[in-house]
């Protein structure tokens, strides 16, 4: 019975999704795209200041070999020959930034994470500036806002009519991409400074961290990364497909210590250790990237919106570089092998998708677990007039506006814990809805439908209020693990491995569930002005000096103290005076 299972199965597909908040790993059947078994594993994100995010490589090393071993186990179970695994890929949260010691393969910068709240005991780094950092895990997570006053003097250093890094990268100079967080570990941390200096030091993505682990780490472990994770870096030109001399030199970082370029679909390396030591890791696209790929959205003006930690929008621009007017960034969308051309795509990203639930779970306590949320929301069907823009992080595409924050308004008495849990479902729409109006008007073409995946679409509210506020048909696959769907179809597609098919006849039927507008179009337009009202009301709120120097302190500046302390002199002169004789 069991041989006769494993013959109708065929070849498959293994799949790294390594996120912001899990890591999962995934098995395909590479004839059919059916999902056989997936585990997956939790991961701490920790806090150590106010706008720092980090997270420990190490763990998120070991999240992935315990989900490899746990998947196997369960295809085990399942009478599956673990055998016929042909293949890996890697998705991964693409600008999270780690830095190792390629002789001991250890993260340069992890030692002991540091609590949320650091108190007087917490172990802390001292680098030579006199400042100080906690000694926390690890890799500079996307979301971080350290390196705002680097985005700042940095920018003042770009002409106003040469913006060489946009044209060259696509990108704009910001807190989000890589090469700063890489600048601000090099002028922070000693251990990386040291490293560079003796010429051990690696850095990468979290793609490369791992490629370079699993294929052996220090004992011949393969330092690459693809075009796509590249193309996030801020260093990479995105025309030449090479790391640019101007840019390194720009931001001040080493060549040396980058990972080789290679495209997402082809042979990296072979798996050292483990259950499925032996087997090929030879595919690799930032999540984003992957979830294009694994919507098939293959043609010209096809788009897809992935509803994550954060809510990320592409749209397939072909062969072409389409540079955005409205606040959007030009980026890579795959190169399936050496030997085949590159597409682009438009991106909008909103910060703040899935962690905003998060946020309403852990910080404010009105939900147990993020499934509740659809259940609170359908109680009232409504926000009641209150709109929450969750700016945690400032707001990125089109706004690209670090001094916003979140902000929660139009509050009444009669407003409870059911609309604030709605208008939170409302902004990821809104948010959304932001990005495609911009996406529309450097394209040229509206979009008839969105196609969407993430863990969040499975809340039917939310795909619903989507429809409503797009005011077009939301379309999403009944197999919504699309991210790791696109890793497994480029690893399998691979030279050397071919046991994916990417051309069109042959790529799998996927059905559907589509969510149609049910609200009118002068509603719709209506809800969103007042959302648009409500960002603004968010904007301006944070100085880089209040942002990074922690202090509350009204002291904390030496003019407005003495303002203070000779007036407040003053009054009790002039009191003491008044009461005289």
């Amino acid at each position: 019975m069991a041989a006769a299972k494993k013959a109708v199965l065929g070849p498959l597909v293994g799949a790294v999704d390594q996120g912001t908040s899990s890591t999962r790993f995934l098995v395909f059947n590479s004839k059919t795209a059916e999902l056989l078994s997936h585990h997956q594993v939790e991961i701490k994100q920790e806090f150590p200041r106010e706008g720092w995010v980090e997270q420990d490589p190490k763990e998120i090393l070991h999240s992935v070999y315990e989900c490899i071993e746990k998947t196997c186990e369960k295809l085990g179970q399942l009478n599956i020959d673990i055998s016929n695994i042909k293949a890996i890929g890697v998705s991964n949260q693409r600008e999270t930034t780690v830095v190792w010691d390629k002789l001991t393969g250890e993260p340069l910068y992890n030692a002991v994470a540091a609590p949320v709240s650091p108190g007087p005991s917490d172990p802390v780094a001292v680098v030579p500036s006199g400042s100080s950092v906690p000694a926390a895990g690890a890799a500079s997570v996307w979301l971080d806002l350290r390196t705002q006053s680097t985005v700042e003097s940095l920018s003042k250093r770009i002409p106003g009519n040469n913006n060489f890094v946009k044209s060259k990268t696509g990108l704009p100079l910001s807190t989000y991409f890589s090469a700063v967080k890489l600048r601000w570990l090099l002028d922070n941390v000693r251990k990386v400074q040291k490293a560079v200096e003796e010429d051990r030091a690696l850095f990468g993505t979290v793609d490369s961290w791992l490629i370079w682990s699993l294929t052996g780490g220090a004992s011949g472990g393969v330092h690459c990364t693809d075009v796509t994770n590249a193309s996030r870096t801020m260093l990479f030109n995105i025309h030449s497909l090479e790391w640019d001399k101007e840019l390194c030199e720009f931001f001040e970082i080493p060549m040396k210590i980058l990972p080789n370029v290679r495209s997402s679909s082809e042979i990296y390396g072979l798996m050292k250790a483990g259950a499925l030591e032996g087997v090929p890791i030879s595919g690799c696209l930032g999540d984003q990237s992957a979830a294009l790929v694994g919507q098939m959205c293959f043609q010209d003006g096809q788009a897809k919106n992935t509803y994550g930690t954060g809510c990320f929008l592409l749209c397939n621009t072909g062969r072409k570089c389409v540079f955005s007017e409205h606040g959007l960034l030009t980026t890579v969308a795959y190169k399936l092998g050496r030997d085949k051309p590159v597409y682009y795509a438009l991106e909008g990203s909103v910060a703040i998708a899935g962690a905003v639930i998060r946020w309403l779970r852990d910080n404010l306590g009105i939900i147990k677990t993020s499934e509740e949320i659809e259940n609170l929301a359908k109680e009232v069907g409504t926000s009641y007039g209150c709109y929450f823009v969750p700016a945690f992080s400032g707001l990125y595409a089109p706004y690209w506006e670090p001094s916003a924050r979140g902000i929660i308004c139009g509050l009444t008495q009669f407003t409870n814990k059911c609309h604030i849990a709605f208008a939170a479902l409302e902004a990821v729409c809104f948010q959304t809805r932001e990005i495609l109006d911009a996406m529309n008007r450097d394209c040229g073409i509206p979009l008839s439908h969105l196609q969407v995946d993430g863990g969040m679409t499975n809340n039917k509210i939310l795909m619903q209020l989507q429809a409503d506020i797009l005011y077009i048909p939301v379309v999403k696959p009944s197999m919504p693990e699309t991210t790791a769907l696109g890793a497994a179809m480029a690893a399998g597609a691979a030279e050397g491995v071919g046991v994916w098919s990417l051309e069109p006849e042959d790529l799998s039927a996927v059905t559907m569930e589509r969510f149609e507008p049910q609200i009118n179009a002068e509603e719709s337009e209506i809800r969103y002005s007042t959302w648009k009202k409500a960002v603004m009301k968010s904007m301006g709120w944070v100085t880089t000096q209040s942002s990074e120097s922690g202090d509350p302190s009204i002291f904390c500046s030496l003019p407005l103290g003495f303002f203070i302390v000779s007036s407040m002199v003053m009054l009790i002169g002039a009191r003491y005076l008044s009461g005289m004789p």
